[in-house]
């Protein structure tokens, strides 16, 4: 009878480990079947912060030329920097290719993309992990007391409690996925994502580029408005000064000093407001390159006017087909999601993978045994309750969502270019128009200068003359700076940003 209950124990025993070892790492988990990954349904998530081309007229001055869009409003993330990446200026002199090379540095536009393309790398790595063999190891110490009859044993004159017993079991686990369509396409996908993302992150180069160029032009626009301002000033302070001595001797009425004054000190406002928007720009310069707000420095590169290089259109567009990084990185995430579809459809397939371990267990280190486990799995999902056709539907959308796309930056390219080509054309014409009307409203004012000084006009003549030159002047460096936005849009929508600045602007 002993001997029976005796066995009857150890049975028991046994079956009570089984349980409680049954999730431990003793035994070798098969690993589940892969599942497709599912990209955003769009890929535009990471190209924001476009740059906007438009600008107000010279305060306090109405230009007779209707200008096409010439000011620079950059949307965020491109209007911001990380200033502790950015050095200062330590001679205050302020150049566009250091304007250009510092806004690289510290951009926030270009640091988010240059981190959204390291972290596509991450995720790329995270995605083969899939493929590569996993390796793991345990150590576990078990101390067991077993209730036998909470397993419906009864042993008569036997005990009902065995132990408290222990054991401990050190083993090295290995898994790996053999045969599995669907991480190998996963993978394929994250690949071509992390090469989209480069690509993203080099055409966001190009807008910082872009960004920063019109920004430095904006400041250049403000400090000829200055001189233009401070010229004026000074004609209207000589007559203004010529009529008080008039008046003061008799010759004139009142009414001519107090005209010529009204002109004086309209200009003076003037003044102050470009001044303001001088010290704006300056700021908004400083914030896209990485310098503080309070930064004092002085520009070095005045860009006048200069035409055009011969550049036919059909010249940049075969150019921009070939440079424009967005255009790659569009294609690319066609390629991506086409890949993402086709792991969504191979869950479907069966796969094949191996896992093993291999360790010792027993009640101490000197009194252990190896043990060892290998398990090939065959994996043949038959029906998952339509977790895979939906899959494969969320996939094909984002497909066709990333052709759109793709065929939408491919006109917006064509219309960015022939928009460029436009308003140079345009622009070239308003400066050489300006530049008449500037030297007409000059001699206009001249000679009714001497007309006054010889009695034959009033004020109201020089007053409306001063005027037009004000005019004309405003015209002049608007039709300028359009003309220059419209040459780096160019340069913007061919490409490779950099070479054309330095190809379009004349930087000596």
């Amino acid at each position: 009878m002993k001997t029976y209950a005796r066995k009857i124990v150890l049975a028991s025993v046994a079956f009570n480990m089984r349980i409680a070892l049954a999730q431990g790492p003793m035994m070798t988990p098969t690993p589940p079947g892969s599942q497709a990954i599912q990209l955003p349904l769009s890929g535009r998530g990471g190209q924001s912060g476009g740059v906007v081309v438009n600008q107000a007229p010279m305060p306090g001055v109405t230009s007779s030329v209707n200008t096409i869009n010439t000011s620079i409003q950059v949307q965020n993330p491109y209007a911001g920097s990380v200033q502790s990446l950015a050095a200062g200026l330590p001679d205050g002199k302020l150049s566009l290719q250091e304007a250009i090379r510092r806004s690289l540095a510290s951009n926030l536009g270009g640091v988010g993309t240059s981190n959204a393309a390291r972290q596509a790398r991450g995720q790329a790595r995270v995605t083969r992990s899939a493929l590569m063999p996993n390796l793991s190891a345990s150590l576990r110490e078990n101390i067991q007391q077993i209730n036998l009859a909470a397993f419906g044993f009864s042993i008569p004159s036997g005990p009902s409690v065995v132990g408290p017993f222990n054991y401990f079991d050190l083993r090295a686990t290995l898994t790996q996925n053999i045969a599995d369509i669907t991480a190998w396409k996963n993978y394929g996908a994250a690949k071509a994502n992390t090469e989209a993302a480069d690509l993203t992150a080099r055409d966001a180069r190009d807008l910082v580029i872009f960004a920063v160029s019109g920004a430095y032009l904006q400041v250049i626009a403000a400090q000829s408005r200055i001189a233009s301002v401070t010229a004026q000033i000074e004609t209207a302070t000589t007559l203004f000064n010529s009529l008080r001595q008039q008046r003061e001797a008799g010759v004139v009425a009142p009414i001519d000093v107090n005209r010529s004054q009204v002109e004086l000190q309209t200009q003076q406002q003037r003044l102050v407001s470009v001044h303001n928007d001088l010290a704006k720009q300056k700021i908004n310069l400083a914030r896209i390159i990485g310098l503080s707000p309070s930064a004092s420095f002085e520009l070095l590169n005045e860009l006048p006017f200069s035409p055009l290089p011969d550049l036919t259109f059909d010249q940049a567009f075969k150019e921009a087909r070939e440079n424009r990084a967005d255009l790659k990185s569009a294609e690319t995430q066609v390629r991506a999601a086409e890949l993402a579809r086709s792991a969504a459809r191979a869950e479907r397939l069966p796969s094949l993978s191996v896992s093993a371990d291999y360790g010792v267990i027993g009640v101490n280190p000197a009194n252990s045994h190896g043990t060892f486990t290998v398990v090939g799995s065959l994996r043949v999902p038959i029906w998952q309750g339509g977790r895979t056709e939906g899959a494969i539907q969320q996939a094909e959308a984002a497909l066709e969502q990333r052709r759109a796309e793709l065929e939408d930056l491919r006109g917006r390219i064509e219309a960015d270019l022939r928009a460029a080509f436009l308003d140079v054309a345009a622009a070239s014409s308003q400066v050489e128009l300006a530049r008449q009307n500037q030297e007409l409203a000059r001699d206009t004012l001249r000679l009714t200068r001497e007309r006054f000084d010889a009695g034959i006009t009033t004020t109201v003549e020089v007053v409306q003359a001063q005027q037009s030159v004000s005019a004309a002047e405003a015209d002049y460096i608007t039709s300028v700076f359009a003309h220059n936005v419209a040459k780096i849009s160019l340069a913007r929508s061919v490409g490779n940003t950099e070479q054309g600045i330095a190809r379009f602007l004349p930087l000596q």
